[in-house]
Order: structure tokens, then sequence, then C-alpha cells
């Protein structure tokens, strides 16, 4: 049986055909009691099937196949200098245990890529680094921001990539692979671990742009007219705005930890293009951190928002309740249980009286006027 879609020589992008699992919880918790390094998935299962994409290269030549099977897999035998191996789909165990085997990784690595609830960190197995990393994908109709976890492999002469879905995100970096003479093309395992990771990075800036519309969108809702559901919409972009930054936050300290690592992996050429990376996840820090105060300040924007509208109808039902004071002073005066009231027997004692109430009112009225126009000029 085929476990894989057969294509060759074309982009490994994928239909964005995602099943959710719901049984992702349950497998949590079958999880607990398991040996260490047990290949139990744990998250959502996005695609079908798995599919499994080769880049094999050199500065001269590439050879890019989709294999159709794992019996096919183990047939292909290496032809040119570097590795590339990604992975659509973690929830096929056979899978992982194939690759874990053909490249020697530990168990307790096979373990944590199938996991895909882990945090961004960086581990040393001395002939290969371990990374994980998250991805996201915002989406401005529901401000809903999916995370995704990336893990990556680098060895001496290959790189391994688990994706739970295609994204396209590393697209522009196969295009680069495509062209003869890259400097991708070029360079090493470490070159290519550096565009992968700073192609993830610089996807948080595209989220941060759009997360950020999004709260300055809200914002002029807020002081034109506020939405009912404006303290749940501020509480949602506040926790998407967190789970995005527990990611980012780890992720710079992940890419230091490339930068301390001695174990030879990565050259000293390749240093300054992960500090690179690194000045970037700083930058990002700062924007969420920016964010994160905006945020703050938009649920005291729409109390002050709320106070003032309320502020304007209590001024309203005030000049109201001012201007009806004189026919309540009136119709009150003349409804004394007195016998001898003036004007009670004349024939235009109602004229009088409605004068009276008239003129009152619009007395008040310009008092109020007058008032709230030294207000404005400030006396």
């Amino acid at each position: 049986m085929h476990l894989f879609s057969h294509k060759r020589h074309k982009s490994t992008t994928d239909s964005p055909d995602v099943s959710t699992d719901p049984l992702a919880s349950a497998r949590q918790a079958h999880k607990v009691g398991m040996d260490p390094g047990s290949l139990q998935h744990i998250g959502q299962v996005k695609v079908r099937q798995a599919a499994i994409t080769l880049f094999d290269y050199d500065p001269q030549q590439l050879i890019e196949i989709t294999f159709s099977s794992l019996e096919e897999s183990r047939r292909y035998e290496k032809q040119h200098g570097l590795y590339w191996l990604n992975v659509h789909g973690l929830h096929d165990p056979s899978v992982m245990q194939e690759i874990g085997q053909r490249f020697g990784l530990h168990p307790l690595v096979l373990e944590d890529i199938v996991n895909t609830h882990h945090r961004p960190k960086l581990e040393d197995y001395g002939d290969y680094l371990f990374m994980v990393l998250k991805s996201f994908d915002y989406n401005s109709a529901d401000h809903d921001c999916q995370a995704e976890q990336i893990s990556l492999v680098m060895g001496a002469d290959f790189i391994l990539s688990f994706q739970e879905r295609s994204t396209g995100l590393f697209d522009p970096i196969r295009e680069r692979l495509r062209k003869n003479g890259s400097l991708l093309r070029r360079g090493g395992p470490d070159s290519l671990l550096h565009a992968l990771t700073d192609a993830i990075v610089d996807s948080y800036f595209v989220v941060t742009e759009k997360l950020s519309a999004d709260i300055e969108k809200l914002e002029d809702q807020l002081i034109v007219d506020p939405p009912r559901n404006a303290v749940e919409q501020i509480n949602h972009l506040k926790r998407e705005m967190y789970e995005l930054r527990h990611s980012i936050w780890p992720t710079r300290e992940v890419t230091n930890g490339v930068l301390r690592n001695t174990a030879g992996l990565v050259k000293p050429d390749t240093i300054p293009y992960f500090r690179d990376v690194y000045e970037h996840c700083v930058h990002l820090i700062e924007q969420l951190d920016a964010l994160r105060e905006q945020i703050g300040d938009l649920l005291d924007l729409y109390l002050s928002t709320v106070s003032n509208r309320l502020n304007k109808e209590l001024r309203l039902l005030t000049i109201i309740t001012t201007l009806f004071a004189p026919a309540t002073i009136v119709t009150g005066f003349f409804g004394m249980n007195f016998q001898h009231l003036p004007w009670t027997n004349s024939e235009n004692g109602w004229l009088i009286a409605a004068a009276i109430i008239v003129g009152g009112a619009l007395a008040l009225l310009g008092l109020l006027r007058w008032r709230y126009r030294r207000i404005k000029r400030g006396f």
C-alpha cells in the first residue's frame, strides 16, 4: 500500500487539507507510563497521508524526489553531497522509525518530533543538532493564531525537517536550491539550517503585523462605536499575543544556543547569519512587548469610551430634567389645597402658568448653553 503521493521534480506544497484529531488529548493520557522514546503521536492529525520529499544536491547537480513508498526510499542511494529530507505528517510511526534507523537518531529525538506540544528548544547530540521551533498562521477573519511544530535535525551531511502539514513556508528555499550556482547550493548543512530557521523567524513578522493591524482596527472601533463583545475581543487578542510571545522567547534562546555551539557542526562563516536571526528574535520580542502594552491600553480605552458615553446620556437626562423643573414648580404650586391662589379664577390663568413654564425652561436652557461655552473656553 502506498504511503505517500508520488511526484517528481515538482513543488512539494500540499493542499491545506486539514483534518482535526478529536483524540489528541486522549493520546496525551495514553503516553503516561510508556517507555521513554515510545513513538506515540500527540497532537492533531493535519494530513491524511504523510509525504516524504528528498533534495539530494551539490553545487553542480540537484535531485528532487517525493517517495511513493517506504520501500522506494530504502532503495535510494545518496548521489551528491548533501541530503535535505522533509516530512509532512507526523502520525505514522513506521515513517519515523525508518528515518530514525536510517540516520541514527536517538529514540528521544523521535519521541519529541511526534509530540507536537513541545516548546522551542535546541539539543546537541554530538554528531547532530536537534531543533524544535514553532510556526504560526494568523487568520485575520477569526483573529486566531494557529501554531504548528517544526522539528529540524542537522548532521554532517544532512538536514531533516518534520512538519505537521505543508504550509508553503519553505517553498522559497526550494526555489533557491533549484537555481544552479546559488549560494545555498554551495553552502553546507549549516547554511540550509540557517535558511530554514530564518524563514520561520521571518514568518513571525507577518503574524505580528496582522495582529497589530487587528489591534489598531479594534482600537478605532472602541473610539467610534465599541462592539458589545469588546472585552471578549480584547482578551482573545491578548491570549493570541501571549501564545506568540511564549514561542518567540525560547526561539531566541535556540538561536543563541546555535551561536554557542562548539561541536563544529556550524561553521564560523555561518555564525553571523545566525546572529542576524537572533537579532530578529530580539526585535520581535520588543514588538510583542509594545503590542502587550497596546492591548492593555485597549481595556482602559473601552472603559473610558463607555464612561464617556454614559456621561453624555446622563447629561442629556439632566438637561431634560432641568428644563422640566419650572413645570414641576408651577404645577406643584397651583396644586396646593388652598382656597385662594392667584389666577385660579381667571380665564387666562392657564396661559400665564404656561408662559411661566416655557419662559423658565428657555431661561434655564440659555443658562446651560452659556455655562457650557464657558467650560469649553476653560473658564
